[in-house]
């Protein structure tokens, strides 16, 4: 296929879906309503689902009463999950209208009505009669979910976090062939972590939490390394992230002291029918939520957010090392 053929969806970024006049003339002028989008390489990405995430109601309606099959899926999804995934229940009401089924089992059991009832408008869809909607431990898992996304609401956006399981402060500190850091440093780190960058860069705090512990760095990524995190999972799991302005958020999964998934993006909101359900449903509880979707992965329940952005329960100056 050449890009001649091709140009009909070309050049619409996230807000031009919204744009139902741009849909419209598209369409007019020969856009194919159920293919033709560039996605994953290829331009098989269907516009209806795109206008699910990104578009609006409108868009949604006319492109929905254009194509073949408004529950065709793409990327393991319809059109209808998709919305319901991006939360936009405006977009999810056009879709139903149009036809759509919100019960259509896919995605590990998780079709786009049982998804709703995990997010913020759990009655989006009429349940059918008998449907069992939520298991008990799904329902405590939103419930967690919403307490711990709470409780670290005031998560500043430039730090190192670690999330280790079933490891306390004191053992960490141990595997890390860590001391503790002398008051003066301390105090001069805190009141200027940028006047000496390469020594602050040795110094870590850690909290003991319910289910583990927590290494942060206000001003760097070292808890994000492998010279921290690979020590700390030893016989355990680590999730660890840098929330880099500039970059995003950087994640880094070590187990039983290997990396087992690097360069993640904690928080993302990437679903995909390779997932299980229970890592579907975390991927939705937590889109945007980096921080508490580490500590959640790590199994951590944070009561507060002190463990992540107040004083730690030690500092900690890590031996010296190339970093």
């Amino acid at each position: 296929m050449t890009e001649p053929q091709l140009a009909g969806w070309s050049g619409i970024d996230g807000r031009g879906w919204a744009d139902l006049e741009t849909i419209r003339i598209r369409l007019e002028a020969g856009a194919d309503p159920n293919s033709g989008v560039y996605a994953f390489g290829g331009y098989e990405g269907k516009p209806l689902l795109f206008a699910a995430e990104w578009g609006t109601p409108e868009t949604v309606a006319e492109l929905a009463r254009r194509v073949e099959d408004v529950d065709a899926e793409f990327d393991d999804r319809t059109a209808l999950w998709t919305a319901v995934f991006a939360r936009r229940p405006d977009n999810a009401r056009a879709l139903v209208a149009a036809g759509a089924d919100p019960w259509r089992p896919m995605m590990a059991g998780w079709s786009p009505g049982r998804l709703a009832l995990a997010g913020s408008t759990p009655g989006l869809f009429p349940i059918p009669a008998g449907y069992p909607g939520l298991t008990p431990d799904e329902a405590a898992t939103v419930a967690e979910a919403r307490r711990l996304i709470t409780a670290l609401e005031n998560v500043d956006d430039y730090m190192g976090v670690a999330c280790v399981a079933d490891l306390t402060a004191a053992e960490a500190a141990r595997r890390l062939e860590a001391r503790p850091a002398d008051d003066t440093a301390i105090e001069t780190v805190l009141t200027d972590p940028w006047a000496d960058p390469d020594a602050h860069l040795g110094i870590v705090g850690i909290t003991d939490v319910p289910g583990g512990c927590v290494v942060t760095q206000p001003w760097g990524y070292v808890p994000s390394t492998p010279e921290v995190t690979l020590p700390l999972s030893e016989g355990t799991v680590c999730y660890s992230l840098f929330a880099n302005p500039k970059s995003g958020d950087q994640g880094l999964v070590s187990r039983d002291g290997s990396i087992e998934d690097s360069d993640t993006h904690p928080g993302g909101g990437d679903a995909g029918g390779h997932l299980t359900a229970d890592e579907i449903l975390t991927e939705y509880l937590y889109q945007g939520e980096a921080v508490a979707y580490s500590c959640a992965m790590a199994g951590l329940r944070l009561p507060d957010a002190r463990a992540v952005v107040g004083l730690p329960d030690l500092w900690l100056r890590l031996p010296e090392r190339d970093r």
